[in-house]
């Protein structure tokens, strides 16, 4: 028989787990669909805003990223106005944590819902971003403040701050909303530029800057 004895020498123990799986902007494209908007080539820890989606089984899992210290939202909508939303955001409270919360906007006045779809959520305020991770049912029973994911909608993405947990107005004037209707069955990985670089980055400018170019090399006659 084997005996163990101990000798006063601490167990080891497993290293920490990281409490937040980061984002994986390779799978954009591929086994995710993607929206990024902000500098060209940002990823999920760059972006002004990042949005992710997966079908798995019977949910899509979302995965939302935003330069802010209060909340980040996307909304479903079926036009690109704000009004008649269902509306999920990551809010960032005073206790420093990261809440999954469901809005439904009336008008442009965000009301919180208390039934929420959300499950399986995760959240964390990291290098002045809030980001979250959760999953909610592709389809639901008929109910006016919960849309069903297996149909198409608009995508509106929105961030800004908090006030003691509560959010506030959002960050821009004109939040971006995805060019046409998002189908949770399509992944593609879409690039918006954020407005300081949508003005150098549009047809029309970049062929007026040719035109200067070539007329300063040329000169003057």
């Amino acid at each position: 028989m084997i005996y163990f004895v101990h000798t006063g020498y601490p167990f080891p123990t497993a290293p920490p787990v990281d409490p937040f799986a980061k984002i994986r902007v390779d799978d954009c494209g591929k086994t995710k669909g993607c929206f990024r908007y902000g500098k060209p080539g940002c990823n999920a820890e760059t972006c002004d805003y990042f949005l992710s989606y997966r079908r798995i089984g019977a949910d899509v899992e979302f995965e939302l990223s935003a330069d802010t210290d209060g909340w980040v939202a996307v909304g479903f909508s079926s036009d690109k106005k704000m009004g008649g939303d269902d509306v999920m955001a990551c809010v960032h409270d005073d206790n420093g944590r990261v809440r999954i919360q469901h809005f439904y906007n009336v008008g442009q006045w965000a009301k919180e819902i208390q039934r929420n779809p959300a499950r399986d959520e995760e959240g964390v305020f990291e290098n002045n971003r809030v980001t979250c991770r959760f999953k909610r049912p592709v389809y639901v029973p008929r109910e006016e403040t919960i849309v069903d994911l297996h149909l198409s909608w608009y995508y509106l993405f929105a961030w800004g701050p908090a006030i003691q947990g509560s959010i506030t107005r959002h960050d821009i004037d004109s939040p971006p909303v995805s060019e046409r209707v998002v189908s949770i069955y399509k992944y593609e990985d879409i690039f918006m530029p954020s407005a300081a670089y949508q003005t150098f980055s549009s047809p029309f400018c970049l062929l007026l800057i040719v035109a200067l170019t070539f007329y300063l090399l040329m000169g003057t006659p």
